[in-house]
């Protein structure tokens, strides 16, 4: 054994002796939780399985690293692990969204459980299904790239599955220009987007980007609409809209050029 080897195993040993000690403490039924929240694990793959709770993901991440960048591995895993639980649409989808969202913020940050509330498949005033999917406040924690590719990695699951693209009435797009002008006045944004730009995403993104209502604040104009289920601002819905979408437009359009996704056209005009 070289002396690297040798002082990470010096390094795992500690580790345990310490979870034993918190485990012991924890026991004592003192803290809100009797047991130890962070599982130990031994690569990205390994925390993405902890973290999600599924056996068998550390495989297909693994498989898939070892051909393909981190933002590809995201999107492939996903699909894979959508496949493979098609039998429940919704169930599937939540999960592929969740896995692709903890590989890109490498399984160490809660974004992945707490950002994402839900994930329903919903209905079109024509009747036609689409993917709807409920964000949080605790997705900020993962930054605008990986917010904006959850958006797109939820696109890709639900064409795999045979599920409609969204498509939002005009009332429903003034919502949206009135609620993230709105939660750009009483909370920050790292990036405030004009009417213009909120416009042309709503309409053409395909997946509907939604959440609970997070701010004591409501809208004043288009309340009651039957696609958004609360008149109260949707903070988790604006982050993914303002930070993710249309900052990250960019990066975003790179992406869906080296996958080949069709759809995302709308971006060349949030790039300008």
């Amino acid at each position: 054994m070289t002396c690297m080897e040798e002082y990470f195993r010096h390094l795992e040993e500690e580790a345990k002796k310490c979870y034993e000690i918190a485990r012991a403490a924890r026991s004592r039924g003192d803290d809100p939780e009797i047991d130890v929240e962070i599982p130990m694990a031994e690569d990205l793959a390994s925390r993405v399985e902890k973290l999600i709770g599924i056996e068998g993901i550390a495989g297909i991440i693994r498989d898939y690293s070892r051909i393909y960048d981190r933002e590809t591995v995201s999107i492939m895993a996903a699909r894979e692990i959508a496949r493979r639980l098609s039998d429940d649409r919704n169930r599937a989808i939540d999960i592929a969204v969740r896995v692709g969202l903890a590989i890109l913020t490498e399984g160490i940050l809660v974004a992945p459980l707490e950002g994402i509330t839900d994930v329903k498949i919903k209905n079109n005033r024509d009747g036609s299904e689409y993917l709807s999917i409920y964000y949080s406040g605790p997705i900020r924690g993962g930054g605008g790239t990986a917010q904006a590719l959850s958006v797109l990695i939820g696109d890709i699951v639900r064409r795999d599955l045979g599920i409609g693209a969204f498509k939002p009435s005009p009332e429903v797009v003034e919502r949206y220009k009135e609620e993230i002008q709105i939660y750009g006045n009483v909370e920050h944004l790292q990036y405030q987007p004009s009417p213009q730009e909120i416009e042309e995403t709503i309409k053409n993104c395909p997946v509907c980007i939604d959440g609970e209502g997070t701010l004591e604040h409501e809208v004043s104009g288009f309340r009651d609409l039957p696609e958004i289920e609360t008149n109260r601002v949707r903070g988790g819905m604006c982050l993914v809209v303002a930070e993710g979408i249309i900052q990250k437009s960019r990066k975003l359009k790179g992406i869906v050029e080296k996958m080949g996704i069709e759809g995302w056209g709308f971006l060349d005009k949030l790039i300008k």
